[in-house]
């Protein structure tokens, strides 16, 4: 995978973070709370490891 297709994949990813940020303000969300949070952390170590790998480029 070439690294402009990564950082689309990336970009496409963290589109997703910011719904699930207002999932966790829905007061309903009961135990699905936990997965949500759950994916937010793995979602910012992606974000985190490309910004590593790649650090001349923005997302």
């Amino acid at each position: 995978m070439d690294p402009q297709t990564i950082k689309e994949k990336i970009a496409q990813i963290q589109s997703k973070r910011e719904y699930l940020l207002s999932l966790l303000e829905q007061p309903n969300l009961g135990t699905l709370r936990i997965d949500v949070n759950q994916a937010l952390e793995e979602m910012d170590e992606l974000i985190d490891e490309y910004r590593r790998t790649f650090p001349e480029t923005d997302i």
